[in-house]
């Protein structure tokens, strides 16, 4: 059942957003130089990568590290970056992923392929068992300003918690969220 929430959701969400889709490209590539999209090696259910792209937010060859061990993450956004991730606009392309199934609507959201902390604690704690989500519930309840161990004891909540009526809950917690632009640090 889930699955088909998401197709289905993901593929009219993709349908309305086309435009939008396109303007945040051409906005991208118009206000720095490479590609409108970056794509991501992150680390989805049971511990397997896979690419996540996002619209492109960093200047072409920042290291690939979460944005937080970055000695001054400003320095590597680009013109319309920090924009673009406080309206949470960047995460739009990972539709793709979800399309594809490697990505749900809800989930923990997918740790870069060298968090080695974070991947450790959900590999503990069975959490990596999870398709990797859009938004989770750790997101709603701190996002960018959660420790990681913290960060994975709610993962672990959704875990033992996760039903259809809880994604809803979620979602539109994080609709709520990306509204008021609450959590984001960067």
């Amino acid at each position: 059942m889930k699955r088909i929430f998401d197709l289905v959701l993901a593929f009219f969400i993709t349908i309305l957003l086309v435009l939008p889709f396109l303007v945040v490209a051409i906005a991208v590539r118009l206000t720095s130089s490479g590609p409108a999209l970056y794509w991501s090696n992150r680390v989805g259910r049971c511990n397997t990568i896979f690419r996540m792209p996002k619209f492109r937010t960093m200047q072409v060859g920042t290291p690939a590290v979460a944005t937080h061990l970055l000695s001054d993450s400003n320095q590597h956004l680009t013109l319309i970056g920090s924009f673009l991730r406080k309206s949470s606009l960047d995460e739009l392309p990972q539709l793709w992923s979800i399309l594809v199934g490697e990505m749900s609507f809800v989930g923990p959201r997918p740790a870069l392929f060298n968090q080695d902390d974070l991947i450790s604690l959900r590999t503990q704690y069975g959490v990596d068992k999870l398709v990797p989500g859009l938004t989770g519930w750790a997101q709603v309840n701190g996002r960018d300003e959660l420790s990681i161990p913290v960060k994975v004891q709610y993962e672990v909540e959704y875990l033992q918690q996760q039903s259809f009526w809880f994604d809803m809950k979620i979602l539109g917690l994080t609709f709520l969220k990306v509204i008021r632009r609450a959590g984001v640090s960067h």
